[in-house]
């Protein structure tokens, strides 16, 4: 019976050892939910921007042609997208380096780099389509369409970290769709999408994975 136990440490001793190898398993539950708080407080500001900027007696928002025409309104979504962007990226590595630090594995391994890389490649290319659409004046379009390709990155890069990831990137991809046939809503979809889910997302890795 000893040995029976004995042979059943050193196969999940082997196991562990070949998932550090081929998965970057040390991403922090707390990454997603620091993420997600930065996303409200964005999706707030930029709430608070509309509902405060008047053209012609009529309230205008993010999705209508009018930012397209006038540049000082339309670039502070695009500091606040960036300023979100930044503050989610910094503050989430930090766990992030504390964790792989506690299990020993290097986030710079070949590992983490195909995952960033996998990860990566939908995001660029959505966010070059998103300029497409705004050089044809599509707006409404731009938000599902961040959704989705944000969701088909996290299952890309799911291959390459843990699998509960690429549950994620379904609900993005759904909320995606289903905001493609309310173009008006968007900035309540990118509310959901990438601020209530990536905490609920956050909280339930760092439950799982972490907590002891």
């Amino acid at each position: 019976m000893e040995n029976i136990n004995n042979q059943l440490k050193d196969l999940n001793a082997i196991r562990e050892m070949m998932e550090r190898s081929n998965k970057f398993i040390s991403l922090s539950g707390l990454s997603g939910v620091i993420a997600g708080i930065a996303a409200l407080a964005g999706v707030a500001m930029a709430k608070y921007k509309m509902t405060n900027d008047y053209f012609d007696g009529e309230v205008h928002t993010i999705w209508s042609s009018y930012f397209l025409h006038n540049l000082s309104h339309y670039s502070f979504y695009i500091i606040d997208a960036f300023v979100v962007m930044v503050v989610a990226i910094g503050a989430g590595i930090i766990p992030t380096v504390a964790r792989a630090k506690k299990k020993k594995q290097n986030i710079f391994n070949p590992t983490a780099y195909r995952m960033f890389t996998n990860l990566l490649i939908p995001i660029i290319t959505g966010g070059l389509f998103c300029l497409i659409l705004l050089n044809y004046s599509l707006v409404g379009l731009i938000a599902p369409s961040m959704l989705i390709f944000y969701g088909l990155a996290l299952i890309n890069a799911s291959h390459y970290t843990i699998n509960d990831i690429r549950y994620l990137g379904y609900i993005e991809i759904a909320l995606g769709l289903l905001n493609g046939f309310d173009a008006g809503n968007g900035l309540y979809f990118w509310a959901i999408g990438f601020g209530i889910m990536h905490i609920v997302y956050g909280l339930f890795i760092y439950y799982k994975y972490e907590r002891n």
